[in-house]
């Protein structure tokens, strides 16, 4: 790993790490302390997820027009003022103002690391260094591991409740953002990702009108649909199987502690035998075998059908995260990296705001045919996965790639 490498690791890390130890109980925060209603609420957390997710393609355009260093360093001081106002927040107007504060923060930052931790992993294998996916594969287990560690850090701080336990685990987190902005400062290269005279204008359809790029994202969408059943499929199926979600956190626990400690070898397992759309392929696959495996396993008493679907699910992540975002280096041109990752995020991200609901009203039916339903959609994805132009035939003069 270089300087930079370590350093963007370890940002994601850090910022998971205050992300988690706040937004998990802020929903509880906004209903409980505040006595907000539970329209509101849920109106609230829609907005930061458009604030964060929706934005990320004006991140990625910012990234690549002024470089990922001015996108961290702002995104970064956004988040420290949002947790600040969140953390005094009384009224439903400023708790709105703190949240969408906090979203677009990581609607900057996010692309720009990202897009800057694609170009180092292709910089690294191209010099002869390790292969991109591994790279990007450290990347995912250290976000993960702050995804671990910072609900850890959250129940320390608000255990007892209350406005005030809110307000200092608020801080902390303020105080994860304030250090990851000074190690930025101080270790992140200046400079603008682009040439000296290139021109981004139609970079916006440079992205809407290639196809392959298109493609990826459709499929990519297929994955965060299906991976976000973790957050409503798994805790249906606990009810349905135990009467309750108290393993709830358990699974979580086990799929971040498979991502942080099994992502590096499944990557050295899986890359020397697999290209990239193959690994994105079989990732599908995984993911829809725990749709599948539900169906039978619901016969079973206890939690065995969730525990195996939390496995198989996040094996499948593991293996689609890094190979997707290693693809998206072979489709776009390292000058609109930050353009091409932030669409990406945006357009999937409407993809699954689009199907929540019917994903939602599909899981209010009893038995195993919701499950076998939503098994066909990461099958689905499978099929799109799009192969990557040959350099320097298709490569020239296509849409998101650069001239040979």
């Amino acid at each position: 790993m270089t300087p930079l490498a370590r350093l963007l690791i370890t940002s994601q890390f850090a910022f998971n790490v205050g992300f988690f130890a706040v937004l998990p109980y802020l929903a509880d925060h906004l209903g409980g302390t505040l006595g907000l209603g539970g329209a509101l609420v849920g109106f609230v957390l829609g907005l930061r997820t458009f604030s964060q997710q929706g934005l990320f393609i004006v991140g990625g355009v910012l990234t690549d027009r002024y470089g990922p260093r001015p996108a961290v360093l702002v995104g970064c001081a956004l988040r420290v003022a949002g947790f600040v106002w969140l953390g005094f927040a009384g009224s439903a107007w400023t708790v709105i103002g703190a949240v969408v504060t906090v979203g677009f923060a990581a609607a900057l930052f996010s692309p720009a690391v990202e897009s800057e931790i694609a170009r180092e992993a292709l910089r690294l294998e191209r010099s002869g260094g390790p292969r991109r996916t591994r790279t990007l594969a450290r990347f995912s287990a250290g976000g993960q591991a702050g995804a671990l560690l910072g609900p850890v850090l959250g129940t320390l701080l608000l255990y007892g409740g209350g406005a005030a336990h809110f307000r200092t685990a608020c801080l902390a987190g303020a105080g994860v953002f304030l250090f990851v902005l000074a190690a930025h400062v101080r270790l992140m290269p200046c400079g603008a990702t682009r040439e000296p005279g290139a021109q981004l204008r139609g970079s916006w359809w440079t992205v809407l009108g290639d196809r392959r790029f298109l493609l990826l994202a459709l499929a990519y969408s297929a994955y965060l649909l299906a991976y976000n059943q973790l957050y409503l499929a798994l805790p249906a199926e606990l009810d349905r199987a135990t009467g309750s979600q108290a393993a709830l956190g358990w699974l979580f626990a086990l799929s971040s502690v498979l991502v942080v400690f099994g992502s590096a070898p499944l990557e050295r397992f899986a890359a020397p035998r697999l290209d990239r759309q193959a690994m994105i392929r079989t990732g599908l696959l995984l993911i829809a075998a725990a749709f599948a495996t539900v169906a039978p396993l619901r016969t079973l008493d206890g939690p065995a059908a969730a525990i195996a679907f939390t496995v198989l699910l996040t094996l499948g992540q593991m293996l689609v995260l890094p190979a997707t975002r290693a693809l998206l280096t072979d489709l776009a041109d390292e000058q609109r990296l930050g353009l091409a990752t932030g669409a990406l995020s945006s357009l999937s991200g409407l993809v699954v705001l689009a199907a929540g609901a019917p994903v939602g009203a599909l899981l209010d039916h009893d038995g195993p045919a919701p499950w076998l339903v939503l098994a066909t959609i990461p099958l689905l994805g499978l099929t799109l996965v799009p192969r990557p132009p040959r350099r320097g035939t298709e490569r020239a003069g296509q849409g998101l790639t650069s001239k040979a």
